[in-house]
């Protein structure tokens, strides 16, 4: 009964505004690392392939991954993080967004979003994420973003690529029934740099 009672909390717990991850310490390399493998092996069980790059690197190569990251803690744990980069042309590309599985369904998804799209104004974002992984697929239609194509990875294995235009200006959301609406996107002083 005590780890049940454990569980429900944990699912309930709040977590600190997102910051910046150096990788250069050891120990946030660890915990980023610990925590993209708990998330993408959820993901490589709702897409049925564990193929996933990230799930099997290192942690030299994610040392040496040249993304930039924010990520958010709890009282325990690492249990977020979202990493990009820009290209030469100001095209922001999420590269990873991970959450813990003890996070889930807590908005650290949506927190994370919210930072990059507060510190890295863009007017396209793009992301890819697997096709049948309808969690994060619906996250991002959420957001503003809107499905550009699929590519197959592996047999029966696709991936959805999503982009979003002018996401420093006005963002849309939809609500619960799918209708758009627009919030502007602001800057806060708290919001991370």
């Amino acid at each position: 009964m005590t780890g049940q009672r454990r569980t429900a909390t944990e699912s309930h717990r709040s977590f600190a505004e997102p910051v910046r991850l150096d990788l250069s310490d050891p120990d946030t390399l660890r915990h980023l690392w610990d925590l993209q493998r708990a998330s993408y092996a959820v993901e490589a069980r709702l897409i049925g392939f564990d193929g996933i790059p990230p799930l099997h690197e290192s942690l030299e190569q994610l040392r040496a991954c040249e993304e930039s990251f924010i990520g958010v803690r709890d009282e325990r744990r690492l249990v977020g993080a979202v990493a990009w980069t820009r290209s030469g042309n100001g095209v922001l590309d999420i590269c990873r967004l991970v959450v813990h599985p003890v996070a889930h369904r807590r908005g650290v998804a949506t927190a994370l979003l919210d930072a990059l799209d507060s510190i890295e104004p863009a007017e396209l974002t793009v992301v890819s994420t697997g096709t049948a992984n309808l969690p994060a697929v619906e996250l991002y239609r959420r957001r503003g973003f809107r499905p550009v194509g699929e590519r197959r990875i592996a047999p029966g294995v696709a991936v959805t690529l999503l982009e979003r235009r002018n996401a420093s200006v006005e963002a849309t959301f939809s609500d619960a029934n799918g209708n758009a609406v627009p919030q502007t996107i602001t800057r806060r002083a708290h919001d991370v740099r």
